[in-house]
């Protein structure tokens, strides 16, 4: 099989995981997000771990500088939001719009180029990040709020994928320093739960606990299909990829949650899709016209 397709498969098990979690974190019911969370991080820095141990890589610990720990610190940080948000929004009933948040979200990295690295938006590009905000004032008059979920989840992504490229540490290295940043607090927020009784893990049976435990194991394992993917295929391929998340997320809110849908909200969401569909076209577009600059001759 050629390496590329190879890629192209890790990519779609990668983001067809993603697009599945919907379905995973109703399972831990009746523990609490924050409580699921903590268990999540602590779970998933030994699955890292293990696997890093398979692999027999350490060496890059030692070439960790200050300022890449520094960054994996904030990354943490954002990560536990973001986390945090969309378990929240999947255990409450709001599949949807915890897909919305995905939707958006390379918008988002788009106007976080602009107003953070000064980069230059071509007209498509401009236009795409116009219907996304259209799609968020139709979804707030259709909620009665602000899709708060949606924005957090596409906010602290975007801010996070921006800290990792700076960073430059590959992904379970990166996972295994962020997660060591985690532990602590993830504990500690455990021990208080036993302590005070609130804790489920071990309360409601074996299969409870092993779920709860496999939250790290969800976590890490698409999270290498991805990186193994990242390495063999292009980024537009990526970008086009990515997609597979939000819809799947959408599907399950919809088909299989049945979460409601008047009218104005699939207007909101059509808005989103055609602004993904302009800035979808524009970046091949963009793509075809490097390749081709490339070909000729100098």
């Amino acid at each position: 099989m050629p390496d590329q397709r190879r890629g192209v498969l890790y990519g779609v098990a990668a983001y067809a995981l993603w697009g599945l979690f919907p379905l995973y974190w109703p399972l831990l019911k009746p523990s609490g997000a924050i409580e699921i969370l903590a268990h999540r991080m602590a779970w998933s820095l030994v699955a890292v771990v293990a696997i890093l141990a398979v692999r027999r890589h350490w060496s890059w610990f030692r070439q960790l500088t200050r300022r890449q720990v520094g960054l994996l610190a904030l990354a943490a940080v954002l990560i536990t939001v973001n986390w945090g948000t969309y378990i929240y929004g999947v255990n409450s009933g709001h599949v949807v719009e915890s897909a919305l948040g995905y939707f958006i979200n390379p918008l988002v990295s788009v106007l976080f180029g602009v107003i953070l690295l000064k980069e230059r938006l071509r007209t498509m590009q401009w236009a795409a990040v116009g219907f996304g905000a259209l799609a968020v004032l139709v979804l707030t008059i259709d909620y009665g709020r602000l899709p708060w979920i949606a924005l957090t989840l596409a906010m602290s992504f975007g801010i996070y994928g921006l800290v990792k490229k700076k960073a430059n540490v590959g992904a379970a290295e990166s996972l295994t320093i962020e997660t060591l940043v985690l532990l602590a607090p993830a504990l500690a927020y455990l021990v208080h739960l036993e302590q005070s009784g609130g804790a489920t893990f071990g309360d409601h049976g074996p299969w409870h606990a092993l779920l709860l435990a496999g939250g790290g194991v969800v976590t890490a394992v698409p999270l290498l299909f991805f990186t193994a993917s990242a390495i063999r295929v292009p980024l537009t391929t990526i970008g086009l990829l990515q997609y597979i998340a939000p819809i799947l997320q959408f599907l399950v809110g919809v088909l299989i949650v049945k979460e409601t849908m008047p009218p104005s909200r699939w207007a909101g969401f059509a808005i989103v899709w055609l602004a993904l569909a302009v800035f979808t076209y524009d970046s091949l577009r963009s793509a075809r016209a490097r390749r081709a600059a490339e070909l000729q001759p100098v």
